[in-house]
């Protein structure tokens, strides 16, 4: 076997998913070994605009464009991303070669003093970098201040140690993947906070056209959580939001059947829609195009295809 590169982030994070997969890669291919598997570290806008917000350097896909990149060069042979920071479209010339089992995909607080929905109460300054959890928790409480905040986690956990925030809300699934369970003060409910759309996910990303890395990969695929992420992606591809559009979408199976629940907030932020849908899993992807549609026509001209 001939050595293949992964290309990934350089964050705490993204390192710890490339482990992942790597070992899941050698595990499940019985001709690979862990010399045949080299790492690249690859920069994003993202990582290089750490302090601006990601609506103002604009496009949702500035965690994995240059990555992309690299990948249409042949420079890399696969990219590791979260999925959630992935376009719901992609480059025609490029696909998502393997779903890895899907994490916790609920929102947590981290925080020494929030404990409960109770805990919320009250002036609260909560740290975050998303449109969604911002609308999300002014929901639970309108009082409750969002910080706008980014980086990586322990960037993130640091500022919160120094006492400038009550606490911050991120994704279980990172804050799991870097063993910082103990730091979650509050783990939310999906019908209290509904995750972003493929939260919880990795998602290792090829060449359409590459066979050997396409056979690989599929040995680590899970088909589960392929569907759902499907059927979320559609939903989202449906409303056509970008980075700032505030949206939330869960599909879970249950006896083959699927259920999306997703949550639109409206371009002020002041009214949000729910809709739900079951149906078989082979037609999770029609499920999450009706559900962007019905969307729509609940927010009617109160939120703008971006």
């Amino acid at each position: 076997m001939t050595k293949i590169t992964i290309g990934a982030r350089g964050s705490k994070l993204s390192i710890a998913y490339v482990k992942k997969v790597k070992e899941l890669l050698i595990r499940r291919n019985n001709d690979l070994r862990e010399e045949n598997i080299a790492f690249k570290v690859i920069k994003t806008s993202g990582d290089i605009n750490q302090n601006v917000k990601l609506s103002e350097i604009g496009g949702k896909n500035l965690f994995c464009k240059e990555i992309e990149e690299k990948l249409l060069k042949k420079e890399i042979d696969l990219a590791v991303h979260s999925l959630k920071d992935m376009e719901s479209l992609e480059d025609s010339n490029l696909i998502i070669g393997a779903y890895i089992k899907r994490n916790d995909y609920r929102d947590v607080i981290i925080s020494d003093k929030i404990k409960s929905l109770e805990d919320l109460k009250g002036k609260i300054v909560i740290g975050s970098s998303s449109k969604r959890r911002e609308l999300q928790l002014k929901k639970i409480n309108k009082n409750i201040s969002v910080k706008s905040m980014r980086g990586n986690i322990d960037t993130r956990i640091k500022k919160l140690e120094e006492g400038k925030l009550d606490g911050i809300i991120l994704a279980a699934a990172g804050v799991k993947s870097l063993n910082l369970a103990n730091k979650i003060g509050l783990s939310f409910k999906t019908e209290e906070v509904l995750p972003a759309v493929g939260q919880g996910i990795i998602a290792v990303q090829c060449n359409k056209n590459d066979d050997v890395i396409k056979n690989l990969l599929r040995n680590i695929n899970d088909t589960e959580t392929e569907t759902c992420a499907k059927s979320e992606r559609a939903m989202l591809q449906a409303i056509e939001g970008d980075c700032e559009t505030a949206v939330g979408g869960l599909a879970i199976i249950e006896n083959d059947s699927l259920k999306l629940r997703a949550q639109l907030f409206s371009d002020s932020g002041l009214k949000s829609y729910e809709y739900d849908m079951t149906g078989k899993t082979s037609e999770a992807v029609n499920i999450g195009k009706s559900v962007g549609e019905e969307l729509l026509k609940l927010a009617g001209s109160e939120f703008k295809k971006k």
